[in-house]
């Protein structure tokens, strides 16, 4: 089955964009080569869902001049009324319902590209299946947080990191839920009766 992975970077402090929606922080330390870990991410998707905000930014300040996800098909949630073409899907659908129906295609994984919204929105329901989150040298001190409150706990594994120039890439994968995580299973394990 498809995975649904967060693939996005954030300051030290948990931003994806500054007070004023701005990301031009996003960059190392200067001092190296930050790890290309897009060209190898990339090469594993071939759907991306992303909010009204973020699709706004990539048009308008990012790459006006040309789409930059060329050859994949991405998912723009919005209210707004907007022509439809191949590669670029408007749609109002509820993102969880959406996400559910796109895991059962066939295909690569799907992009969890932003915003905070659509984040958060996933995350609430625990669809994000990898968290591929790179953590920026920067202390942003307020703006766009990458993570709103959700009602319930979720156990995570770290299967990979990767460094570059100063930014880490955290990889994360959903832990399998088993009775023997749950803390009253390991509390039996540890104190036999």
């Amino acid at each position: 089955m498809r995975k649904a992975v967060l693939y996005i970077a954030m300051s030290l402090d948990g931003y994806i964009a500054d007070a004023d929606g701005g990301v031009a922080w996003l960059e190392g330390q200067g001092s190296g080569e930050p790890a290309d870990t897009y060209s190898e991410f990339v090469q594993g998707i071939d759907t991306i869902l992303m909010g009204w905000n973020t699709y706004r930014q990539i048009v308008t300040e990012l790459s006006p001049d040309r789409w930059v996800y060329e050859g994949l098909t991405t998912y723009v949630i919005t209210h707004r009324e907007e022509q439809s073409t191949e590669q670029i899907r408007f749609t109002d659908r509820n993102p969880a319902e959406l996400l559910a129906e796109l895991k059962k295609e066939e295909g690569k994984d799907i992009w969890i590209c932003g915003g905070a919204s659509l984040v958060g929105q996933l995350t609430r329901r625990n669809l994000i299946d990898r968290y591929r989150i790179s953590v920026i040298p920067t202390l942003l001190g307020g703006g766009i947080r990458l993570f709103e409150e959700f009602p319930k706990e979720q156990k995570l594994v770290l299967t990979d990191t990767r460094t570059g120039d100063g930014i880490i890439e955290l990889i994360y994968e959903r832990r399998p839920s088993h009775p023997q995580n749950s803390p009253s299973a390991a509390c039996c394990e540890e104190f036999p009766s």
